[in-house]
């Protein structure tokens, strides 16, 4: 079945998020800004088409199932983890953190990880679509991944949705 197809890759793309997530909050409380650059880029890398194929298809199927209110409110969750995708790759260019910079990236990751913790929820009422419509979705993020764009790439140029 077409959706047990697709919770299986959601699932697998949030953990991944989620585990890149962590890893920079570690990476920030300790200060290794090496990591903390590799973590940022390995974010913006896997969230790039995930956010893409869910603001392009997943979400619009949904709001059948949700309203328009709560798909906006996801939308919402991208703008903000975008603007804080932002912020955490300012804060990984520089040569040194303060006390308050990290404080700063550590309570931004964690402001992200709800969404990610949330949004697996979505794959459950992926359940009530249709197989063309699922296949529709997979499609697209088919395409996300070849054009490969990361986050902030894909937030810059393409993005439908301004910040």
């Amino acid at each position: 079945m077409l959706a047990d197809q697709f919770a299986e890759i959601f699932r697998d793309e949030h953990r991944q998020v989620r585990d890149t997530l962590l890893g920079l909050i570690r990476a920030f409380q300790e200060r290794d800004l090496s990591r903390v650059r590799l973590l940022v880029n390995q974010t913006a890398t896997l969230t790039g088409p995930h956010f893409r194929y869910e603001e392009e298809a997943l979400y619009p199927s949904l709001v059948e199932i949700f309203g328009e209110e709560y798909i906006e409110q996801l939308y919402g969750d991208h703008d903000r983890a975008i603007r804080t995708a932002k912020q955490l790759a300012q804060l990984a260019g520089q040569d040194a953190l303060a006390e308050d910079e990290v404080s700063e990236a550590v309570r931004g990751v964690r402001s992200v990880l709800p969404h990610v913790s949330d949004c697996q929820g979505l794959a459950i009422m992926v359940e009530c679509l249709s197989d063309a419509q699922v296949q529709a979705i997979l499609d697209v993020r088919e395409r996300s991944l070849e054009a490969g764009l990361n986050l902030l790439e894909w937030a810059d140029t393409v993005r439908a949705r301004a910040l």
